[in-house]
């Protein structure tokens, strides 16, 4: 008599072998569309007419971090609404490929009745960097932040962060005063083609992917045309 166990059991480990590849060219996917988005929102952010403290102070900061939107309420554990890019500048070596984040909070307080926002932040100081080669990092307790362009005082030069955060054309429509910062494992992991870490990426440089050189001319042209 015809057994099919054999087969079906070969056909059910295929499929299993299958699965985690389909998930993860899906995070690849999304990690390239998020990088692709970081690229727009950093544009967008830093040559509006308002933001000559971020142009003036680009080639200063350790590094740049990009959410493209960031929701109202609730804790974001993933997916693009609360996800971004950090880029590490080393003044010998530029400007690194891109790690992974995601941001939330218990109460992301946005005002003028904005629903989402694009958040741009210089990291300004070395412990700024430090804290975020961590998987999780809680701002305004582990790190300082310094909203601009208002915030671009005496406190924007002690801060370990600047924010600017971008609502319906206007700046200002989000505090992140105790969010936190989480590494997004997966989306790293999805881009690179294997599991590195904030530190793989950022500092040691151990891995680059090329999708993200558009996203590196960009902030280069910024900080470029900012000290001419």
């Amino acid at each position: 008599m015809y057994n099919p166990t054999p087969l079906l059991r070969a056909a059910f480990f295929g499929l299993l072998l299958l699965l985690p590849l389909g998930a993860s060219a899906n995070a690849k996917q999304k990690a390239e569309a998020l990088v692709d988005n970081a690229r727009t929102t950093f544009v967008t952010v830093a040559t509006h007419p308002d933001m000559t403290w971020l142009r003036a102070n680009l080639h200063r900061a350790k590094g740049v971090m990009i959410f493209p939107q960031v929701l109202k309420g609730g804790f974001i554990v993933g997916g693009s609404g609360g996800s971004g890019v950090l880029v590490a500048r080393d003044p010998k070596q530029g400007w690194s490929s891109p790690a992974f984040y995601t941001i939330g909070t218990a109460s992301v307080g946005l005002q003028i009745g904005a629903q989402a926002a694009q958040v741009v932040m210089l990291v300004m100081t070395q412990k700024g960097i430090d804290a975020l080669l961590t998987t999780k990092v809680n701002l305004g307790a582990g790190v300082s932040v310094a909203a601009g362009p208002v915030g671009v005082g005496a406190k924007a030069a002690t801060a370990d962060l600047v924010q600017y955060s971008l609502t319906k054309g206007a700046f200002g429509g989000v505090s992140l005063d105790g969010a936190v910062i989480k590494v997004r494992e997966d989306y790293n992991a999805a881009y690179y083609g294997k599991p590195v870490s904030p530190v793989d990426i950022l500092i040691k440089r151990t891995v680059r992917n090329p999708q993200a050189t558009p996203l590196i001319r960009a902030i280069e042209k910024v900080e470029r045309e900012a000290s001419r």
